[in-house]
């Protein structure tokens, strides 16, 4: 246990890479202890990515992608302008509405950050705001991304913990609603505070199109289901209430009505069982190309080609990195590592609820020193155990898990929104770090809600026969 657990910390201390440095480790143990042939190394490693689920990681990553390049990310933040930007600090309003949005397409808080993070963030500061305001702001509202739907950590947790990918997805909704209420009032508090006022102003023709855009689209589920108790097949309810909404959207040419479809298509489609969550995946990408080449045409192949590529490198690294964590994880069980360390938990407490807060102070922790698909590949059989003798469901426990992680995004050392937000904003890692201090207050309170009151996280998949 301490060969491995060591190397790996000293690799991880030199500065490698930590996808290679638990793969060194892993290589390490095995060579010294002699417990298993050096060829396991491989096997294992290749075991680790062989799985279905996995195929939902490359194609959500696309999906993303080509939401970006399709004109996406500026029809989202104006719908976002139309629906919040005429309240008081309008436009920090409109960052967490449209990474809400944002969230329902691609499933991770760096695309976020990233990609309307950009848009934000200039058209902020063209507004007056401070840099660091905007700054904290983008960054805060960016870990909704994996906790809407979709969301990779959640495909990565549902695999490592055998539980309904479905469920975790379902599962996020409340609690992403949650957060983005307590994000929206710690708007309302800076911009009471420093007297600011709206940044756009209060029209009733952007509203009513907003609105009628929000309504089309919740009008969209309500009218599939309609068409099904009066006899019709989902396919053909589904195609029609479509079509229609094609229709309207080429007529009166909306500003997002169609990106606003992308979550309601992949959460619809998953909970009627028109497709698993691997092939919401392929929904996903199909329906962003249809964006970007027939509604929007705002993508040309060479775009197209360029998402595709960077789409394979950001694979490539994440699936080195469940590789890497598949072997390493599998030794910990092998080594009793991960037996030791859980008896050790229970051996401090019995008690679920002091359990969950000493999880997530480790998980915090963790989260701030290693990549969010790493530290759940590592953490999960060390802690899933307990969780289960305890009685905590699993499903609550991957909304824990994942959003801890995304706040340990916005840390140094080696947190990637905060370097990528660094990085857009022309700010330095220090001043950037302290822009986001103020905005651990509500992720704080959103994570203890989470944490303390399961029904946010389990009513509804419950409701969707998807839960225990």
């Amino acid at each position: 246990m301490w060969i491995l657990l060591g190397s790996f910390l000293a690799l991880m201390v030199l500065g490698l890479p930590v996808a290679l440095s638990m793969a060194v480790a892993s290589l390490l143990y095995i060579l010294i202890s002699g417990t298993a042939p050096d060829v396991v190394l491989a096997q294992r490693m290749i075991a680790g990515v062989e799985s279905f689920p996995l195929l939902a990681v490359p194609f959500f990553i696309l999906a993303g992608n080509l939401m970006n390049i399709a004109g996406v990310t500026g029809r989202i933040y104006s719908f976002a302008v139309a629906l919040v930007g005429w309240m008081k600090g309008g436009l920090g309003q409109v960052n967490i509405i449209g990474s809400v949005i944002f969230s329902g397409m691609s499933g991770t808080a760096i695309a976020d950050a990233a990609g309307l993070g950009t848009i934000e963030i200039k058209a902020m500061k063209d507004h007056g705001y401070k840099t660091e305001f905007a700054v904290g702001v983008t960054a805060a509202s960016a870990t909704l991304g994996p906790i809407i739907p979709p969301s990779l950590p959640f495909v990565i947790y549902g695999m490592m913990a055998n539980v309904s990918i479905g469920a975790l997805f379902l599962g996020g909704l409340i609690p992403g609603v949650v957060m983005t209420l307590m994000m929206m009032a710690t708007v309302a508090y800076f911009a009471r505070k420093n007297n600011w006022g709206a940044d756009t102003p209060f029209s009733w023709a952007k509203l009513g199109s907003a609105s009628i855009e929000v309504a089309l689209v919740l009008a969209f589920p309500l009218a599939v289901w309609l068409m099904i108790q009066a006899g019709l097949t989902p396919n053909v309810a589904i195609g029609i209430a479509l079509a229609v909404l094609l229709a309207l959207d080429w007529y009166f040419d909306f500003s997002a009505v169609m990106a606003l479809m992308a979550p309601v298509i992949l959460i619809g489609g998953m909970t009627m069982g028109l497709f698993t969550p691997t092939e919401a995946a392929v929904a996903a990408v199909i329906w962003s190309l249809f964006l970007g080449l027939v509604r929007y045409r705002s993508m040309t192949f060479k775009s197209l080609a360029k998402a595709t590529f960077d789409t394979i490198e950001t694979t490539a690294s994440v699936l080195f990195i469940v590789t890497a964590a598949s072997i390493f994880a599998w030794l910990l069980t092998v080594s009793q590592a991960a037996q030791i360390l859980s008896d050790a938990i229970l051996g401090f407490t019995q008690n679920k609820w002091v359990f969950l807060l000493l999880a997530n102070l480790l998980i915090l922790f963790v989260g701030c020193f290693i990549d969010t698909i790493a530290a759940i590949t590592i953490l999960v059989p060390i802690l899933l155990p307990i969780v289960l003798k305890l009685g905590i469901d699993p499903i609550h426990f991957g909304l824990i898990i994942t959003l801890n992680l995304m706040i340990g995004l916005l840390h140094p050392p080696l947190g990637m929104v905060l370097f990528v937000l660094a990085r857009v904003a022309n700010l330095s890692v220090e001043r950037t770090t302290m822009a986001i201090l103020p905005w651990l207050v509500p992720l704080m309170a959103a994570l203890i809600a989470i944490t303390y009151i399961p029904e946010l996280t389990l009513w509804l998949p419950r409701q969707m026969g998807l839960g225990r």
